[in-house]
């Protein structure tokens, strides 16, 4: 059999087993599951912290390509196509719920004052910054992607740049799956990050 059409069968047959689970469109139909991201280990309440602007941490929401700039989860057909996850949606944007994520792990962590950039532009201190590179579904391998690219930038004004990830693998195409699976791989991240930065 040639090459082209083992290529073509294997194609048909991935369009099969995702029919019904992706969407290539949008629609009116509301989703049945709200997505969002929660910390493993949330700060404690009456959990205090304090510092100096030149002690802090400020943790920036990542840049994103469009294809994160939605709502909707992503879908990695092949390499060339993306698609949304059918009855599923955000409650905000991505890169918001990992800013919120990043912080709260950081804060768990540390006795450091630990701020997202939508409570405080104060100069000084660590910051936080990155490109949230995927946070979706990887058709192709049945997985869960996150991938994070961090850019530290340090008080003296040294940038830094480390990149990030975690695979959550044998993942069914479907919300009830992908949602907790995408939250295991955010706080995988959320913890390499938080190690990173604290560690010097």
């Amino acid at each position: 059999m040639r090459a082209p059409t083992i290529r073509s069968i294997t194609a048909a047959c991935l369009a099969l087993a995702l029919a019904g689970c992706i969407s290539l469109g949008g629609g009116a139909k509301p989703p049945k599951f709200l997505l969002t991201l929660t910390a493993e280990k949330p700060v404690a309440a009456g959990t205090t912290s304090q510092g100096s602007a030149a002690s802090m941490i400020v943790v920036m929401e990542p840049e994103t390509s469009q294809k994160l700039a939605v709502m909707r989860v992503p879908v990695q057909v092949d390499d060339t196509s993306v698609a949304y996850l059918v009855d599923a949606a955000w409650i905000e944007r991505p890169s918001k719920l990992l800013r919120g994520l990043l912080a709260e792990t950081l804060r768990g962590q540390t006795s450091v004052l630990v701020l997202e950039d939508s409570q405080s532009m104060a100069a000084g201190g660590v910051r936080l910054a990155g490109q949230l590179i995927d946070m979706g579904y990887d058709a192709r391998s049945t997985s869960v992607v996150v991938r994070f690219d961090a850019l530290r930038t340090l008080p003296d004004g040294t940038v830094q740049s480390k990149r990030f990830e975690s695979v959550v693998p044998g993942i069914q195409p479907k919300a009830e799956f992908v949602g907790p699976a995408l939250n295991q791989a955010a706080n995988d991240v959320a913890r390499q990050v938080a190690a990173w930065i604290l560690g010097g």
